[in-house]
């Protein structure tokens, strides 16, 4: 069970301001009942030294009767529990009590005793704290009790009565006893309104102090727990709007700031995890097309071997053929059939040297001699080359060469034949007209020169377009060997370029060819030059 902090907050500070409250209280009344106790003290020696003055005065007069009658009245005082004279040997010679006249009192009563301290010497005068004393009846009453000498003045021995010698210094004693009740009652009400007005303000304070810690820091933590715990239930907008100046103030406008970082936090997961989708995607179609490419590579090593063994094996017997095949044509007097089974022969082992021609280039591993060029100047003279062949005389050839392109270190024959290919190929597309749009740019992001060869033909279907770099592999309706693209995707290989290739049937191809700049070739490198 989860104690409210305002209760525990309140009941402990309450238990403190007890006890400070308290202690205070039990100090105050201590106070009071002393100076309660002094008051009382000074009133009963004021009325002691009014008694000694006016029996003083009767004494010098011999008028004992009417010092006794004044005893007695004094006796019947609603305070006054008890007034006598003592005299020399403590002797009582006055007293309110005319029974215990005459008596003699010992040194050890306690009416005597004030003035008989550690031995039987009397001492001529004792303080007030020595001659007073609070004592109590079986009852429960409290009593103070006065006792002041009664000393042997010049007026005295020089009087007529002159009873008392000039070398005596104490001569009597007088004996005052006072009744305590009404200062009793009256502490005894003044301790009860102190613990009555203590309990009223401890009560108001707690009360005070429960309604002021509830309402400024219990409320505003409690609404902070309640926000905390939707937050952690996954509730993202939850936020504090109680934004005191205080110490809870800065917490709350620290779990504000936390849960706009949490949230800030979940829009970038999930943002990152969109674009983890789609770097995925992106990472898994480079890799398939990265696996293609080892595969033709590896394709195309395999078969480079096997065309070299076998092209290697057959051109001396087709030369054979060839040169015997042309002399017997030339022979006179041959029968025309047999002369034109020769020519046939010719013919035919002619094109099968082609063919085996275009075996041992494919097959040769042809190191590129680089020298510094231009992508430009290459691809406008592979132009002006097959401008005048017939296959693009209905094409109309668009050229857009980007400005500024760096140079490349290239093997330009190479490069002007894998260009060849692709623009025969395109040409070969379009039988009935077209247009071959071929265009040059810089991409700055990568630091490579992109290439673009794009016609309108009639494209290539999708199920074909992973071979158009196959060897033998052709999809014109011509005779050809499908050789020309396996040789220029080597030679665009040798280069550290890529190629990709884009079609759909019918709507036509785009081949897009891309050349790695060093870093002192790159255009930013040209300009600091040229600067």
């Amino acid at each position: 069970m989860r104690i409210r902090l305002a209760i525990r907050y309140t009941a402990v500070s309450s238990i403190v301001l007890l006890i400070v409250m308290f202690i205070s209280a039990f100090l105050h009344i201590e106070k009071v009942q002393k100076v309660f106790s002094e008051k009382s003290m000074q009133e009963a020696d004021v009325l002691s030294e009014m008694i000694l003055r006016d029996s003083h005065h009767l004494m010098l007069a011999d008028n004992r009767e009417q010092l006794q009658l004044m005893i007695e009245e004094i006796g019947k005082t609603p305070r006054v529990k008890r007034v006598r004279i003592l005299g020399k040997a403590g002797v009582v010679n006055f007293s309110m009590n005319k029974n215990e006249l005459g008596t003699v009192l010992s040194e050890t009563d306690e009416s005597c005793a004030f003035c008989h301290i550690g031995d039987s010497k009397a001492l001529v005068d004792a303080p007030i704290e020595k001659r007073s004393r609070v004592f109590s009846d079986d009852s429960g009453n409290q009593y103070l009790s006065i006792t002041r000498g009664i000393y042997n003045e010049p007026t005295c021995y020089t009087a007529d009565c002159h009873f008392h010698s000039p070398e005596e210094k104490k001569i009597g004693v007088l004996d005052l006893v006072m009744t305590q009740g009404d200062m009793a009652d009256l502490a005894h009400t003044h301790h009860a309104d102190v613990i009555t007005s203590t309990t009223i303000m401890l009560v108001i304070l707690s009360l005070c102090h429960y309604f002021l810690t509830r309402k400024y820091i219990c409320d505003p933590i409690q609404g902070l727990l309640e926000k905390t715990q939707a937050l952690a239930a996954g509730d993202l907008s939850a936020r504090v709007t109680i934004m005191s100046k205080d110490e809870i103030g800065e917490l709350g406008r620290s779990f504000n700031n936390m849960a706009d970082n949490l949230t800030q936090a979940q829009i970038e997961l999930k943002d990152w995890g969109n674009t983890l989708e789609l770097k995925v995607e992106q990472r898994t179609a480079e890799m398939s097309d990265m696996q293609s490419q080892l595969l033709r590579s590896a394709k195309l090593a395999s078969m480079g071997e096997l065309v070299a063994g076998v092209a290697h094996e057959i051109n001396n017997p087709l030369t054979g053929i060839l040169m015997f095949a042309s002399l017997s044509s030339k022979t006179p007097d041959l029968p025309q059939q047999v002369k034109d089974n020769l020519d046939l022969i010719v013919s035919e082992t002619g094109r099968c040297a082609k063919i085996v021609r275009g075996l041992l280039e494919f097959a040769r591993e042809s190191f590129p001699e680089k020298k510094r060029d231009s992508i430009n100047r290459i691809i406008e003279h592979t132009l002006t080359l097959v401008s005048q062949q017939i296959i693009l005389q209905d094409v109309d050839i668009q050229c857009h060469c980007g400005d500024s392109l760096p140079d490349l270190e290239v093997d330009a024959d190479q490069l002007q034949q894998v260009f060849f290919n692709m623009f025969i190929n395109a040409g070969q597309a379009m039988p009935n007209g077209g247009t071959l749009i071929i265009s040059t740019q810089w991409i700055d992001k990568d630091k490579e020169i992109e290439i673009v060869v794009e016609d309108t033909g009639t494209g290539i279907s999708q199920e074909n377009l992973d071979k158009v770099f196959d060897p033998f592999f052709s999809t014109k309706s011509q005779k050809g060997f499908g050789l020309g693209l396996s040789v220029s995707y080597g030679i665009i290989q040798n280069h550290g370029g890529r190629v990709d290739v884009k079609s759909r049937e019918g709507e036509g191809t785009r081949f897009s060819i891309y050349f790695p700049v060093d870093d002192e070739l790159s255009p930013d490198v040209d300009r600091e030059e040229k600067s």
